[in-house]
């Protein structure tokens, strides 16, 4: 029997006009040039020069002087090798400098995707049979490099969601604080990694260290070991290898007076400088009551991958830390939105061919996983995987899953599976629960329907979903029609 999915209207389509101020910096000989020429100016000359750039680009930013000035203060070192001390310069010549380091960047001219839906914090002024929701996507822009934003919404007693106004001033975070890492913690994390580059002598670095130690004090002493030994090639990526790992690791604190949907986490450590990608967002639930979101996503270099997870109470303050262990190597990492038999539960994907689930005592650390799913069914022969978080219903674990089949074609299915033990399959879907319809196939990635995460809201499964990676809408599914066609698939 094929379940009754009713598409909605509702589109989300990239916008290249919502953009944030980035960092410029092409090489030391071009911006010495320039602020050679802001220097020679007279302060006449500068103000007239910055005037215009002030009237024009404070409509398109929030505070946009206090993010010239940030970019000043990250060349003040060329500044001092051209003999003059920044502290001297007027606050005009150091914001007319530091916006020649400034440049726009559309965070989702080119897709906007691969959305999640958690239930917002705040449910304060809904009405009777609604709630307030977030959605996240997976904003990609020029050069192809990804970041996660959100949008707000209501849904209504029928389902269907209209979506709260959404802010202009995109921003980045605030602050943005690295980790005070553990020594010992950090040294087993190296350890892990030795399959990519052999055995790490740690001992180079982390000896010169104390028992707890920052970024900053990491970073001094691998300067200080490359100016102090001869290091062959081996060793500097080893090194290397010592930075990617502790760049993994941060917070971000957003400005208070910025909206939800003016929020942007935008690629901070080396190893997501090509993008973050596909976050599955979930409320999790912990065994004393209090709520944490998590998301699991994909950090991507232009080469490697890694599975990283951040979580927040707030959506104003985020930590980032990577995810360790032997099975935490490939995307699509989803976490149940509570812990199973006192331990954390991960859906994940080792092979990037079957489904697999993960216990741990840790909810950074995943050690061990057992096959759940393989492909089965003609529409998924060539993978399947997670399409975000299990949902807790009375009759199992509801898991929507992805499949890809002929002409590599992405559809969504659907399995469901024991409350006590989910490693046990009470039941999964035949055929297709979604596939792409005509108007959905055509985009930059031909012929796919994915999703990062469903939600339940009276009585119907609401699924956001993306059109072949370009835009985003959702559809709704009768729970009941659902689970019972799940349940009667194994007769």
């Amino acid at each position: 029997m094929q379940i009754t999915v009713t598409r909605k209207a509702i589109k989300f389509l990239p916008d290249s006009s919502r953009v944030i101020a980035r960092f410029l910096y092409v090489n030391d000989h071009r911006a010495k040039n320039t602020i050679r020429s802001v220097l020679s100016m007279n302060e006449n000359e500068v103000v007239s020069a910055l005037s215009p750039v002030l009237r024009d680009y404070s409509l398109r930013h929030r505070n946009i002087s206090r993010i010239f000035e940030l970019h000043f203060n990250k060349i003040t070192h060329l500044i001092q090798s051209l003999g003059e001390e920044p502290q001297s310069l007027s606050i005009s010549r150091k914001i007319l400098i530091g916006s020649y380091f400034t440049m726009e960047y559309s965070i989702e001219s080119a897709a906007f995707f691969n959305p999640s839906i958690v239930e917002h914090p705040d449910q304060s002024e809904t009405g009777l049979g609604e709630k307030r929701v977030i959605l996240s996507f997976r904003a990609t822009g020029e050069g192809h490099i990804s970041s996660i934003v959100f949008r707000t919404g209501v849904l209504d007693k029928t389902n269907k969601l209209s979506i709260e106004p959404v802010g202009k001033m995109l921003e980045e975070a605030e602050y943005i604080r690295h980790h005070i890492y553990d020594k010992e913690a950090f040294e087993e994390q190296l350890n892990e990694m030795k399959d990519f580059h052999g055995i790490i002598p740690s001992n180079l670095i982390m000896r010169q260290l104390n028992d707890k130690f920052t970024f900053e004090e990491l970073q001094k002493c691998i300067e200080e070991a490359r100016k102090s030994l001869h290091l062959s090639a081996d060793k500097e990526v080893l090194f290397n290898q010592i930075n990617w790992l502790a760049s993994s690791h941060y917070e971000l604190d957003f400005s208070l007076d910025s909206n939800i949907s003016e929020r942007v986490i935008f690629p901070v450590s080396s190893n997501e400088k090509n993008g973050v990608e596909d976050a599955r967002f979930v409320k999790f639930i912990d065994d004393d009551g209090a709520v944490t979101y998590y998301a699991t996503y994909t950090a991507y270099d232009g080469t490697s991958i890694l599975p990283k997870m951040l979580d927040t109470r707030d959506f104003y303050h985020i930590r980032v830390l990577p995810l360790h262990g032997e099975i935490a190597q490939n995307k699509g990492m989803a976490l149940f939105p509570r812990k199973v038999n006192g331990k954390y539960t991960m859906l994940c994907r080792l092979d990037g061919f079957n489904n697999y689930i993960a216990f741990s005592d840790n909810i950074n650390v995943w050690r061990e996983a057992q096959l759940l799913q393989q492909p089965k069914f003609s529409w998924e022969l060539i993978q399947i995987g997670n399409c975000g978080s299990p949902i807790e219903t009375p009759e199992g674990w509801l898991v929507i899953s992805h499949g890809v089949g002929p002409m590599r074609e992405y559809a969504l299915g659907a399995s469901l599976f024991d409350l006590q033990n989910p490693e046990k399959e009470i039941g999964r879907l035949k055929a297709p629960l979604l596939l792409p319809n005509a108007e959905e196939r055509e985009g930059y990635v031909p012929n796919v329907v994915y999703s990062c995460g469903s939600i339940i809201h009276n009585d119907d499964l609401i699924i956001p979903y993306a059109m072949s990676d370009y835009a985003s809408t959702y559809a709704t599914v009768d729970l009941r029609e659902l689970l019972n066609e799940l349940k009667k698939s194994k007769e």
